[in-house]
């Protein structure tokens, strides 16, 4: 084995001379020590500094008045923001999956990679740690390559070997390593992280991202089993989800048993997990991010976050307005992995306001200069802590429709406004109820009928379809037991007022089945009190003429009675005909007090919930 020989970080960079382009390596992984000497040189001048997203300090960001330094981000991060938007350092947009290309294309040359590694071992090969993603291809790239060797460094698994060879010059340090701190999940993010979870199937693949909202997501996914992880990135909130049971990557379809990254930042405790850990598989991003590799992933479901979305779906997330503020990164690597993936789904989930409350983050259209990462034919569900939308496949007025009712309660009467005036919606599309609460995701539950397997949860306005395409599915029998006459068809406005709820005084609760990657609707149960404030409810439900008599109505009776019961209601009041026999039984074999009265011809019904 090569013994290195080390220098000073000053002795190492003597090779940047005027006119070189030096990379620096990513996130927590940034060679401190090495950044810091290479701003104090006094004799460059046009020294172009590479790098995505780094934690530490930027002081070439600041030395732009002499024309020491500019630097180019691939990704913008706290630390070189202000400098982007004065025009003291460049952005270049693009596809994390496809920054490796660039240097081996020598679109982009790499002089000089300034590196963090740790101490080689007894094979000679040292490992670049928390970051590899595309730091190992600035490294095979580079005419030079600088390694500052670090004891604090996490050895980590996978293809993070370097041969000491590979290295030109060595410096040595002790400092810590960069931790990057939890931030716990506000209300809001813990709100977007329910809902982001009760997508998530056990057996899943996930990517996650660093924050609060990732957080949140993850700390409402222990209850699940079988998770497995392929993410560009990685963070304190996996080890919550392993220690919890929930991720295991047992049941992944490409790597099993390996959780799979590029990159991670957090505090000590993760980098002491990932330490000499074969569980964890580090990978360069032009693997972890091709999307025909994240596609190899069954039930590959990406969560990212995004800055506004306009009502047709147009996803700005690296932008406020002109501003650059981040950059695109692996957004949309992923979101077209899954979308390849069998079982997979695309998640952007952001707060549905900014500046305390008072801009929404969705809008009619995006703000003036603001890019778009994520097209809207990219896109493919978005949430709020005030609901889901799910959008692929969707008609604009569709799409229109779900994201008005996932925004701000604040301000869904000028997003419907600006959509009429659009001609996103019909004039006549009816307002969503005041006082409407966020969507109940707490009332989601699945069940087994036999052998048929049916998920239940409440309406939403973009329900609009599947329940047009329900009614018409009725046999003439089962139309006119439901309704009391031989209604033809559903109006748009009958149609609206069915999937447009408050959640309060009414509800819907519909059960669905599979039907290739998407979902049909079988049942639907609801209730509305007529008029607030009383306690009593009227009630109705119907199921699919081929799945009657299956146990499915009095599964939605149930579950129906109980929402009702934390509303303070003590009472539901059906109408049913007397030959529904079916609906009949449900009713008197409910397990509670029944009281009938027939009353021109339709047999009154009242159930007593306490």
């Amino acid at each position: 084995m090569t013994t290195p020989s080390y220098v000073s970080a000053e002795a190492a960079l003597t090779c940047i001379t005027r006119g070189t382009r030096v990379f620096v390596g990513s996130g927590c992984a940034e060679p401190t020590l090495l950044v810091a000497a290479l701003a104090a040189r006094e004799d460059v001048a046009d020294v172009e500094v590479l790098h995505i997203m780094t934690i530490g300090d930027a002081p070439y960001a600041r030395a732009m008045s002499d024309r020491r330094f500019r630097h180019n981000a691939f990704f913008i991060g706290a630390n070189v923001r202000q400098a982007v938007a004065a025009c003291a350092a460049d952005y270049t947009p693009v596809f994390l999956s496809e920054i490796p290309r660039l240097f081996r294309s020598h679109r982009l040359r790499v002089d000089v990679a300034l590196i963090a590694t740790t101490p080689p071992d007894e094979h000679g090969f040292v490992s670049l740690g928390v970051s590899v993603d595309i730091v190992r291809t600035a490294v095979e790239c580079a005419r030079v390559v600088i390694a500052e060797v670090n004891p604090n460094m996490p050895r980590t698994h996978g293809d993070s070997f370097l041969p000491v060879g590979r290295i030109h010059r060595f410096v040595e340090t002790r400092r810590p390593i960069l931790e990057l701190p939890v931030t716990p999940p506000s209300p809001t993010s813990s709100a977007i992280g329910r809902y982001c979870a009760s997508l998530v199937p056990d057996g899943a693949t996930l990517q996650l991202g660093i924050g609060e909202i990732p957080n949140a997501v993850a700390a409402s996914l222990t209850h699940k089993r079988d998770l497995g992880l392929h993410t560009e990135m990685m963070s304190d909130n996996v080890l919550d989800l392993i220690d919890s049971g929930a991720l295991t990557c047992a049941r992944k379809t490409l790597l099993p048993g390996k959780a799979v990254t590029s990159f991670c930042m957090g505090t000590r405790r993760l980098y002491d997990r990932v330490a000499n850990n074969p569980f964890f598989e580090f990978r360069p991003t032009e693997f972890v991010n091709d999307p025909f590799v994240i596609a190899q992933n069954e039930k590959l479901f990406a969560i990212n976050s995004a800055l506004e979305v306009d009502l047709t779906g147009q996803v700005c997330a690296d932008s406020v307005g002109s501003h650059f503020y981040s950059g695109v990164g692996g957004q949309v690597d992923f979101i077209r992995g899954a979308a390849r993936s069998i079982g997979g789904r695309s998640i952007i989930a952001l707060p549905s306001t900014a500046k305390s409350g008072t801009i929404s983050r969705i809008v009619a259209a995006l703000t003036e200069g603001a890019g778009v990462v994520t097209t809207r034919a990219d896109v493919d569900t978005i949430v709020t802590e005030y609901g889901i939308a799910e959008l692929k496949g969707r008609t604009v007025r569709e799409r229109a429709l779900a994201l008005i009712s996932i925004g701000h309660p604040d301000f869904r009467a000028d997003l419907l406004a600006a959509a009429k005036a659009r001609h996103f919606v019909t004039m006549d599309q009816i307002a969503w109820p005041v006082n409407q609460r966020p969507y109940p995701v707490e009332y989601v539950s699945d069940a087994r009928f036999g052998d048929l397997a049916v998920h239940f949860r409440p309406l939403r306005p973009s329900d609009e379809r599947l329940l047009r395409d329900f009614f018409y599915s009725h046999s003439a029998e089962t139309v006119y037991y439901r309704y009391h006459s031989q209604l033809k068809s559903l109006s748009p406005q009958q149609v609206q007022q069915f999937c447009t709820l408050d959640y309060d005084t009414e509800m819907a609760l519909a059960g669905f089945v599979t039907d290739g990657e998407a979902e049909r609707m079988v049942a639907v149960g609801r209730y509305f009190i007529d008029p607030p404030p009383a306690t009593s409810a009227e009630v109705a439900f119907t199921v699919h003429d081929e799945l009657q008599g299956r146990g499915i109505g009095r599964y939605l009776l149930g579950r129906l009675a109980a929402i009702a019961r934390e509303r303070a209601i003590d009472t539901f009041i059906a109408h049913v005909l007397p030959t529904n026999t079916r609906m009949v039984n449900v009713f008197q074999h409910a397990g509670l007090a029944v009281e009938s009265r027939l009353d021109e011809r339709v047999d009154t019904i009242t159930l007593r919930l306490t």
